[in-house]
């Protein structure tokens, strides 16, 4: 057995008491999402409704198989239950830029260090976000990555595992947030047809596996109570300063005219005909499915009404391969880049002030930021860069 190097166990030792000091001085007295979340769990095994009004805006808004992930954690005092978490979302973080860089050398890059480095720093504020709140998405991230990983891989060797495989992380994915569907027509274009009929199977069955808490019937009723909730409480947080989403923007530039939501449908739609161009400039192109699964993680809180900002985290192989890629672009967009993306990284609460970072979340200026790196993929694209 090989000794550990002691360079080896300081490092890791530094880690453990920097992740130690973060959580006692900065995460543990917030992740309120996770409160939501740890609450949702204990109502469950008690069989108890889990979407209540009188929860305000702490209202539980996933699906409840959701729930059931956070049901060992219930049966812990809450302060564990925090660690725990924090622990498994810093993980997540983890597997995510890990990730970001395996997908990164699929697509050819010699040397991804720089880029992943460069794309951790720039989406630092949404992980760091996503860890002081408790939330889910770097997990979901984590699992739709993976899925464009076999995919990829199976484009080169098909196999049926690995098609089940892609099928599992799909479903369970959707599961967590339906902000996953956004995959659905992608697997269906790329005619996966198992792994389509696989992830159909798993959300069947987080679907039904409620029911041993609730009985059929009162499954039945709480999924019901599930999409009442979601249509009750969305239409309030459209205008939401941390809204990011498209419709968001929209609402914001416009006032919260009935309009917008027009533009919205019209935006979306000239989007889906632009990514089926992005795909079909992909097709005789080695590991498409690279840039064309980032092109899917950077819509996620666009498309989706509720997109707060730190969802942006699953930008994360969109910015690994545009800074990857930065030479393929002319000098003036170059410029443009840095500037995004230096927007993206520094604009925080602590450096601009309440004001001024009010005024940045009321004119919903990441959205721009993000619809400009969706630009910069369909233009590597168009470069038969990615």
């Amino acid at each position: 057995m090989t000794v550990p190097k002691t360079k080896t166990l300081l490092l890791a030792a530094a880690g453990i008491a920097l992740l130690a000091a973060v959580f006692v001085f900065k995460v543990r007295g917030g992740m309120a999402d996770f409160e939501v979340n740890y609450r949702a769990g204990h109502r469950l095994w008690l069989g108890e409704t889990l979407y209540r009004t009188a929860d305000s805006h702490w209202q539980f808004k996933y699906s409840p198989f959701s729930a059931m992930i956070y049901l060992p954690l219930s049966a812990l005092p809450l302060p564990a239950a925090k660690a725990v978490w924090f622990l498994l979302v810093v993980a997540a973080v983890a597997a995510v830029i890990a990730l970001g860089r395996k997908l990164a050398i699929t697509a050819g890059a010699a040397k991804p260090g720089p880029s992943v480095f460069l794309a951790s720093l720039i989406l630092a504020k949404f992980f760091l976000r996503e860890i002081e709140l408790g939330q889910i998405n770097a997990f979901i991230t984590a699992l739709l990555m993976g899925m464009a990983l076999l995919l990829v891989r199976d484009d080169d060797a098909p196999s049926s595992r690995r098609r089940t495989a892609t099928g599992i992380l799909w479903g369970l994915a959707t599961a967590l947030k339906p902000y996953a569907l956004i995959f659905l027509p992608y697997l269906v274009l790329k005619r996966k047809w198992r792994a389509l009929a696989w992830g159909g199977a798993v959300l069947a069955a987080t679907l039904a596996v409620p029911a041993l808490f609730y009985g059929i019937r009162g499954n039945m009723a709480v999924l019901g109570e599930w999409i009442s909730s979601l249509s009750r409480s969305t239409p309030g947080l459209l205008a939401s300063q941390d809204n990011v989403s498209l419709l968001a923007f929209l609402m914001k530039w416009m006032h919260g005219s009935p309009a917008a939501s027009l533009v919205y449908g019209a935006g979306v739609a000239l989007l889906a005909g632009l990514t089926l161009l992005f795909l079909r400039g992909g097709r005789n192109l080695p590991q498409a499915a690279v840039a064309e699964s980032a092109l899917l993680l950077v819509f996620i809180p666009l498309i989706s009404p509720l997109g707060w900002d730190y969802t942006f985290l699953s930008a994360f192989s969109a910015v690994v391969l545009v800074t990857g890629r930065i030479a393929v672009f002319p000098k003036p967009a170059r410029f443009l880049l840095a500037a995004n993306f230096l927007v993206i990284a520094l604009a925080l609460y602590d450096i601009l002030g309440r004001r001024l970072y009010a005024v940045f979340m009321a004119r919903s200026v990441p959205t721009l930021d993000f619809l400009l790196v969706v630009g910069s993929l369909f233009y590597l694209r168009a470069k038969k860069a990615v």
